[in-house]
C-alpha cells in the first residue's frame, strides 16, 4: 500500500489550521501525489518489459557495419565531443536511439561520441545485454558511459537544485534534468549535443556556438555547440536556478533558452542570426519538419523531393514526444524510413531482421 510521504502529512496539519483554503489545498495535493505515483509506476512497467521480440543480442560488426568503419583510426582528442543523454533508468534503447547515435558516429568519425546513460551501474565494465549497445560499441568513436549526475552538476549553480530532496516528485522532472544535463555539458566540457531522437546527416562541427530556431519565435535545446566556459551557457545555468519553474512544461528548455538568447542580443523576436558570436539557425538547419508536421516523417516521398526538403540541413528532428506511436512500415517510402536507411544504415538493417521476423511470427 503506498504511504503518503512524512513532508506532505505535515503539510496536511498546516493546511487544517487555515480552514477556507483546507478542501482545496488537500484535494490539490493528492491529486499531484496519485498523478507522480501513477506516472513513475507505468515508467517501471514498461522499463521491465524490455525488447518486446526477445532476440539476440549479439551483433556481427562484419555483418552490421563496413570494415572501412569498424577499423577507423578513431577520433581525434583535437575535436569536440557529441554527447547524448538518457536520464531515465532506461537501458534498452530503442531504434530511432540507435540510429540518432549510429548516424552521428558516422558523420562525425573523428570525434568520440558519447552516450551518458543514467541506468548504467557506476563502475560496471560491460553493457547491457540489447542488441543496440553490441551494434553501437562496433563504431570505434562511440563511447556508452555511465551518467553521474552529483558530479555533473558538481562546481555549477545547479548542485544545489539537483540535491533538493524532492526534486524527482516534479511532474515533469525527466525532462528537466535533460534540461540540466546539456547545458552543464556545453558548458564544462564545450562539443556537441543532440537529443536521442535526431538523424544525423552531415557532419555539425562547423557550426559552433549555435542553437536552432524551431519557429514560433522559439529556440531549441535539442542541438546545441557551444565551446567550454561559454558565456552564454553560463548564463543559461544561472536562469535555469533563478527563474525555475519545473511544474511548467518547456520552461527549462525552449522558454529558457529563448529568454536567454533575447537578452543576449537585445531581442524581441527570434530570428536567423548571429549575435555577440552566438548564432540562432535558421529552422531548415536542425528542424525542417516543423513539431506541428510530424506526421510528415511518416508520408511517402521521392527521392528528388527528400533532397529538395533536405538541401540546407544537417541534421532532423523527429519529435520523439509525438511521433514515438506511430507505426513505421520497413521497407517503405515513408520519408522517416528513407532518413533510417541512408544515414543509419546498420539500425535499418536490424529494423529490417525485426520486421520479416514479426511477420513470419504472425502467420
Amino acid at each position: 500500500m503506498l504511504r503518503m510521504p512524512s513532508c506532505l502529512l505535515k503539510l496536511t496539519r498546516v493546511v487544517l489550521s487555515h480552514k477556507p483554503w483546507a478542501l482545496f489545498i488537500l484535494i490539490f495535493i493528492f491529486v499531484s501525489f496519485a498523478y507522480i505515483k501513477l506516472y513513475w509506476g507505468i515508467w517501471e512497467d514498461l522499463k521491465s518489459r524490455g525488447h518486446p521480440y526477445g532476440l539476440s543480442a549479439e551483433i556481427s560488426c562484419a555483418h552490421y557495419v563496413p570494415s572501412s568503419l569498424n577499423t577507423a583510426a578513431g577520433p581525434s582528442p583535437s575535436t569536440g565531443n557529441v554527447f547524448f543523454v538518457e536520464t531515465s533508468e532506461q537501458t534498452t534503447p530503442s531504434y530511432l536511439f540507435s540510429c540518432s547515435v549510429e548516424s552521428a558516429a558516422r558523420t562525425h568519425p573523428g570525434s568520440r561520441v558519447m552516450v551518458l546513460m543514467k541506468g548504467m551501474a557506476k563502475g560496471n565494465t560491460s553493457l547491457p545485454k540489447h542488441w543496440a549497445f553490441s551494434l553501437l560499441s562496433c563504431f570505434p568513436n562511440v563511447e556508452i558511459r555511465p551518467l553521474d549526475l552529483t558530479e555533473l552538476f558538481s562546481g555549477t549553480p545547479l548542485k544545489r537544485w539537483y540535491l533538493w530532496p524532492l526534486r524527482h516528485w516534479e511532474p515533469h522532472f525527466l525532462a528537466v534534468l535533460s534540461d540540466a544535463c546539456r547545458i552543464v555539458l556545453m558548458w564544462k566540457f564545450g562539443g556537441i549535443y543532440l537529443d536521442t531522437d535526431f538523424i544525423v546527416l552531415k557532419n555539425l562541427q562547423n557550426l559552433t556556438n549555435a542553437l536552432g530556431i524551431q519557429g514560433d519565435d522559439v529556440l531549441n535545446g535539442a542541438f546545441l555547440s557551444f565551446k567550454p566556459k561559454h558565456e552564454f551557457m553560463e548564463l543559461c545555468m544561472q536562469d535555469f536556478v533563478q527563474n525555475y519553474n519545473g511544474w511548467i512544461w518547456g520552461r527549462q528548455g525552449p522558454e529558457l533558452l529563448t529568454r536567454v538568447f533575447k537578452k543576449w542580443c537585445s531581442l524581441r523576436t527570434i530570428k536567423s542570426m548571429s549575435c555577440k558570436g552566438v548564432s540562432a539557425l535558421a529552422p531548415e538547419a536542425v528542424y525542417p519538419i516543423p513539431w506541428q508536421d510530424w506526421k510528415k516523417l511518416f508520408e511517402a516521398v521521392s527521392a528528388l523531393e527528400l533532397h529538395k526538403l533536405l538541401k540546407n540541413t544537417y541534421a532532423v528532428h523527429i519529435w520523439n514526444k509525438l511521433s514515438h506511436g506511430t507505426k513505421l512500415e520497413i521497407p517503405s517510402q515513408a520519408l522517416l524510413a528513407q532518413l533510417y536507411s541512408q544515414f543509419c544504415p546498420a539500425t535499418y538493417a536490424k529494423m529490417k531482421q525485426d520486421s520479416e521476423e514479426w511477420a513470419r511470427r504472425a502467420v
